[in-house]
Formats: C-alpha cells, sequence, structure tokens
C-alpha cells in the first residue's frame, strides 16, 4: 500500500554508530523556512543540522551526520 506522497525514510546512522542517536539541541536560528537547528548526539557526540518547518512538526535532518565522536564510542 503506497502512495504518491510517501517517501522512504531517510537513511540515518544508527546502524553504523552501534547506538540510538540522542540529539540535543546546541544552537537554532529562525529563517524563513523554519527554524534551523544544529544538534549534537548526546552519547557519541556526532553532529547533525535539522530544520523544523513549524513549531508543531518534529524537525527533519537537513544534513547528514558528522562523526564527531571517538571511533572507540562507535
Amino acid at each position: 500500500m503506497t502512495t504518491t506522497d510517501t517517501r522512504p525514510a531517510p537513511h540515518t546512522s544508527t546502524q553504523e554508530a552501534g547506538h540510538e542517536h540522542a540529539w540535543a539541541t546546541t544552537s537554532r536560528h529562525a529563517t524563513s523556512a523554519g527554524l534551523v537547528l544544529y544538534v549534537r548526539c548526546t552519547t557519541c557526540g556526532d553532529h547533525r543540522v535539522d530544520l523544523q518547518g513549524h513549531r508543531e512538526t518534529p524537525p527533519a535532518p537537513l544534513s547528514r551526520v558528522v562523526g564527531g565522536g571517538s571511533a572507540a564510542e562507535r
């Protein structure tokens, strides 16, 4: 059951990191597209940029995960 409005879920690095990231916002900026959030995983230190288009919707990733943690933590 699919529709033209569905898209596959974006790839996350959960398999690569060996854990599910616990994202914490380190900085946020209002833009014309919505709120841009700079987030960091509290476990491994990886970074990502998210966009929250409306305050009542969850943020969506704008970038891929960028490694910040050490290889021993992954």
